[in-house]
């Protein structure tokens, strides 16, 4: 029987990214269940589980990379990292033309490598099958009520990075007390679900979106809005989502007045460029909304939102934002608008979303790496492969080439 040699490499992009894509006793299962595989994990003072952890469930750790013919990470890989000929799996931010990942991507199509997305790596049905979102929305939430927390001076909650997991960060809601502020969720995908997990869990009250217009409540509530809440067609159409996904450029915003009655607004809304702006520096200016702070989990730079005008980091979570002249402030000055914006949320709980992450990791594509024979699934995901782009990514031929 041929072994297949899975590398577990070390993280290079900085700042380091603490997640993995399998725990030591995830790697230790899939030995048990593969007689073919080999696991092999590139030391790390970086992770947040240890080499010891590693070395404990039998797993080897060695800097040679060479004997893998799959390596796996997280995030980009440094391009001087690469190793030629291999495949790899990690998010490379390329397939919507990101710019400061052109050079990743040329030195993968130069160096003959399979770089597979995670981000792309769907079922039949077109559903990703591993992902972090719950995750981003889970730290994206607890990040928001702890900067409302900072600038109102009600309670103060540890940092999401300082708490060990889940459990000890649950803990920390228990001193949440929003006296009767009202926040604003928009999505209802893994990002929005993993929101809502830890309003709920801070015993915020959730109300429907025509009783947060129309009510007043004695206490914190929060409500959260699908597309046909905060879009609706030019033409008075009534809402389609499947319309709405493929033609967004044909629907204006109707959130305004939610946003009026709003203190706090969580964005886990997915946004296609060509959507209709949600909360631009008009409607930020115009002193009709109450909101102190935005916890921006989707994180898209310029995009729907206008206070959020750069990401931040998880040392830095908090940023300021002046709603007339637009420009950045210190995160908590009275009259303007708190921004959390970090764009690597699920790295402040690094062992539970590395954990969640493998088991999608083990039930999907580990049997797709190992089974002989083509793969619709690694197909779908791989952005390049043996010195070039694949069909479902040749749109990229001109990125690629430096020519836009």
């Amino acid at each position: 029987m041929q072994k297949t040699t899975i590398g577990l490499i070390r993280e290079t992009k900085i700042p380091p990214d603490k997640r993995v894509p399998l725990t030591p006793k995830q790697c230790r299962i899939l030995l048990e269940q593969y007689p073919q595989l080999d696991i092999l994990v590139q030391p790390s003072s970086m992770r947040c589980y240890s080499d010891e952890e590693y070395r404990g469930e039998g797993i080897t750790l060695s800097d040679d990379m060479s004997t893998c013919q799959i390596l796996m990470g997280v995030k980009e890989v440094k391009v001087n990292a690469l190793l030629e000929g291999k495949s790899y799996l990690f998010v490379s931010h390329t397939a919507k033309k990101q710019p400061y990942n052109r050079k990743l991507l040329q030195e993968v199509v130069r160096r003959g490598i399979r770089l597979i997305d995670y981000e792309y790596l769907t079922g039949e049905d077109g559903i990703r099958v591993v992902a972090f979102g719950r995750w981003a929305g889970v730290v994206g939430a607890y990040n928001g009520l702890r900067g409302f927390g900072l600038r109102s001076g009600a309670f103060d909650l540890k940092p999401a990075h300082d708490c060990f997991d889940l459990r000890e960060l649950h803990q920390e809601l228990d001193k949440v007390d929003m006296g009767t502020k009202r926040i604003l969720v928009t999505g209802g995908g893994r990002v929005a679900g993993g929101a809502l997990e830890i309003l709920d869990q801070a015993g915020i009250r959730q109300v429907d979106p025509e009783a947060y217009l129309k009510e007043s409540f004695e206490q914190g509530v929060y409500a959260r809005l699908d597309p046909w809440h905060y879009a609706q067609r030019i033409d008075g159409a009534e809402f389609d989502f499947t319309h709405f996904m493929e033609h967004p450029e044909m629907y204006v915003n109707s959130i305004l007045p939610y946003a009026e009655r709003t203190d706090v607004f969580m964005a886990c809304h997915f946004w296609d460029p060509r959507s209709p702006e949600m909360l631009d520096s008009k409607a930020l200016a115009s002193g009709k909304l109450p909101i102190s702070l935005v916890a921006d989990i989707s994180c898209d730079i310029d995009g729907p939102i206008a206070s959020t005008i750069r990401a931040s980091t998880i040392a830095s979570p908090y940023y300021g934002y002046d709603p007339v002249s637009g420009r950045e402030t210190p995160p908590f000055e009275e009259g303007m608008i708190t921004v959390m914006a970090v764009d690597n949320l699920p790295g402040e709980l690094p062992r539970d979303a590395s954990a969640d992450f493998g088991e999608a990791l083990m039930e999907h594509v580990i049997p797709e790496l190992l089974k002989e024979g083509d793969s619709p699934m690694l197909d779908r995901a791989s952005i390049a492969s043996q010195g070039g782009l694949t069909p479902p990514y040749a749109y990229l031929e001109e990125y690629l080439a430096g020519r836009e």
